[in-house]
């Protein structure tokens, strides 16, 4: 069984609480997405915190520097898990470890862009990292690329470390995933391209559970 999480990437503070308020009920984890979170900023994870208490919520800060000073005041605030990019210096991934287990949440390492996933992943790992993130971006999925080999190379590694991936992930492909070791999905088109997003959410976590 495979939890899903939803990303929620519209820039509309309004559009992206009204999804949330379809998508909440069928899915596990709402996102904030990258883009999303710098336009609308910790209002919008507060929001969403006192609207839906019993999801949980990850905002995709992909922090590159200044890691435990950029994470801690989005867990304080109620985020449940905040991303930090593997591409980081060790330090700065450490930093949002830190501050992920001072308030009992969790850190997710993004691989997107990371030249050799198995080495960092070991190396996250030892600093205790909670979730790795086999990320295929919107740009590497534009050009083709899927997350199904760097999946496998994680999963291989059989670190005991909670494994999310994201990147073109649809109803046809969820079954794929999971039995490949994801115990996080990420859905965003499949969801929020939709003509009834709520179905689709409740789809994919059909498959995904």
């Amino acid at each position: 069984m495979a939890l899903t999480q939803m990303a929620l990437d519209s820039l509309d503070f309004d559009a992206t609480v009204a999804l949330a308020e379809k998508v909440a009920p069928h899915v596990d984890i709402l996102e904030i997405g990258t883009p999303c979170i710098k336009h609308n900023g910790i209002k919008l994870l507060e929001t969403l915190r006192a609207k839906f208490p019993n999801n949980k919520i990850l905002v995709d800060l992909k922090t590159m520097d200044a890691g435990f000073y950029e994470a801690e005041p989005f867990y304080k605030a109620g985020a449940d898990i905040t991303t930090v990019l593997g591409v980081a210096d060790l330090g700065t991934i450490k930093g949002v470890i830190d501050a992920a287990n001072k308030y009992g949440k969790k850190a997710q390492i993004d691989l997107i862009n990371v030249g050799d996933k198995a080495a960092r992943t070991k190396e996250v790992a030892k600093l205790g990292a909670h979730i790795i993130g086999v990320h295929t971006g919107l740009d590497q999925q534009a050009a083709g690329q899927t997350p199904f080999a760097d999946l496998a190379t994680v999963t291989g590694l059989n670190l005991g470390l909670e494994v999310s991936v994201a990147g073109g992930v649809k109803p046809a492909t969820v079954a794929q995933v999971k039995d490949a070791g994801a115990t996080i999905i990420v859905a965003g088109a499949a969801i929020y391209g939709a003509a009834d997003p709520a179905a689709a959410a409740a789809e994919i976590t059909g498959l995904a559970k």
